[in-house]
């Protein structure tokens, strides 16, 4: 199941959060568990993407290598790591979500994203229409904040934001809405892991 779509059930509230995971690292599943905690998922998708359209793919690791390491990091029993965008054949996030739509449209769908994401947001393909079908959630990931909700997306959106004091409801509300999350500190990113080749740090030197 690991390679489609993952088990799931008509009235499940589930997360999306998509990336390179290359690698994957502990700040992946704090965000994760701390989406589930404030949006109120049953659980969270982790996507690992076969290469970022807007990225230098050149130091990306084969996507079993990936997958293998994100399982291992997860080690949760409510995330799901998939590979369904090399199954259904996408680099694009609005193919992915259009397809899950489709194929499971008795689920509560919330994509999920760094500040960091947001602030390039508006270079995402069909940015506009992701918004229009899903409601997203946004974790704060300083010094991303205000580069974030002053970018090109967030002032377009501005009125669909909801207060992060009513984001239990988010996967019940018609898209587009949005809620911008505080509260999780963390530095963490693939980038830093990586050594200049491309190869990942070992455990011991993150």
């Amino acid at each position: 199941m690991s390679h489609g779509i993952p088990l799931h059930t008509d009235g499940m509230r589930i997360g999306l959060l998509g990336g390179s995971f290359n690698p994957p690292h502990e700040a992946h599943r704090a965000i994760s568990l701390f989406a589930m905690k404030r949006l109120q998922l049953d659980r969270i998708w982790w996507l690992v993407s076969p290469g970022n359209p807007l990225k230098d793919n050149g130091s990306l690791h084969a996507l079993r290598e990936r997958m293998a390491a994100a399982e291992r990091v997860a080690h949760h029993p409510r995330i799901d790591v998939s590979c369904l965008e090399t199954v259904i054949g996408t680099r694009y996030t609005a193919d992915t979500i259009s397809y899950l739509r489709r194929r499971c449209s008795g689920v509560r769908f919330v994509w999920i994203m760094g500040a960091d994401n947001l602030a390039q947001f508006n270079r995402w393909e069909s940015w506009r229409h992701i918004a229009d079908m899903v409601p997203i959630a946004v974790i704060d990931r300083p010094p991303n904040s205000f580069r974030s909700l002053s970018s090109v997306a967030a002032q377009a959106l501005m009125s669909c934001r909801i207060d992060e004091r009513n984001a239990g409801a988010l996967a019940s509300r018609r898209a587009p809405a949005w809620t911008f999350l505080t509260g999780l500190k963390s530095s963490l990113s693939s980038t830093r892991l990586r050594n200049p080749d491309g190869s990942w740090k070992d455990a011991d030197s993150r």
